[in-house]
């Protein structure tokens, strides 16, 4: 088939994570279609590990506010000491799941997660010390930013890293689909600590566990779906070859 590289090029750069959607329903039929494109990716013998828990209406709602109700338990333990011993206590809001997201990261890394917090936090006009709006702005990812759509994707736990390569190549495929349609995406981190609460709404096997989320609607034209990331140039992920002597 004909094939113009550049009209790839515009159109994959100009993807941008949603954080901000409209009540706007998605008809389940795009749905079922989006995650069709997304198996369109390679994947490990064939033997795609991968499972998608739909989360809309009632079910999305109830999660939301399941949710909203442990990221209010758990915020205020974050600097004070008798916050965490409440918190540790009473169970309350403490990660299920994935304790992974919540350890910080690596000194190889860090650097840009910082950056992108700071650039993201000035986008928004939000001072750094500004702790109440800076946990109002991350509580946004348990209300999913609006969108009135949250894909869980769970991966078989059997083939470890290998599964979480077939679900980022099912995923990528999945979002550009999404983007193709004229939908918002915004994959997240944030709700994979409370693995519990999802299983409570679907039937899922035991042999699978939660990658992550990702939110899925029409995005709104608030300002904060304008935010770009700063993306690194090939070169700075480019490994150079040894210096032969």
């Amino acid at each position: 088939m004909d094939f113009n590289s550049n009209d790839f090029q515009s159109f994959v750069s100009s993807r941008r994570s949603t954080r901000d959607f409209l009540p706007t329903p998605v008809p389940d039929e795009l749905i079922e279609q989006i995650i069709s494109d997304g198996l369109t990716s390679p994947s490990w013998s064939n033997t795609r590990p991968i499972l998608v828990a739909v989360a809309k209406g009632d079910v999305r709602d109830r999660l939301s506010k399941e949710f909203l109700t442990r990221w209010e338990a758990i915020k205020g333990a974050r600097g004070s000491i008798f916050g965490k011993i409440k918190a540790v206590l009473k169970r309350k809001g403490l990660p299920t799941s994935n304790w992974i997201i919540t350890r910080p990261y690596h000194k190889d890394l860090i650097k840009r997660s910082k950056n992108q917090g700071r650039d993201f936090l000035s986008h928004m006009g939000i001072e750094r010390d500004d702790k109440k709006n800076r946990d109002k702005a991350w509580a946004r990812n348990y209300e999913f930013f609006g969108a009135p759509v949250e894909l869980f994707v769970f991966t078989h736990k059997s083939l470890g890293k290998y599964s979480a390569s077939d679900a980022g190549l099912f995923m990528q495929n999945l979002i550009l689909s999404a983007h193709s349609k004229g939908l918002g995406t915004c994959p997240q981190g944030a709700v994979a600590v409370w693995e519990d609460a999802v299983r409570k709404e679907f039937e899922i096997s035991k042999n699978y566990s939660l990658l992550c989320g990702i939110c899925l609607g029409y995005p709104s034209e608030e300002k904060i779906n304008s935010f770009n990331a700063n993306r690194p140039k090939p070169s700075e992920i480019m490994i150079p070859e040894k210096v032969r002597k």
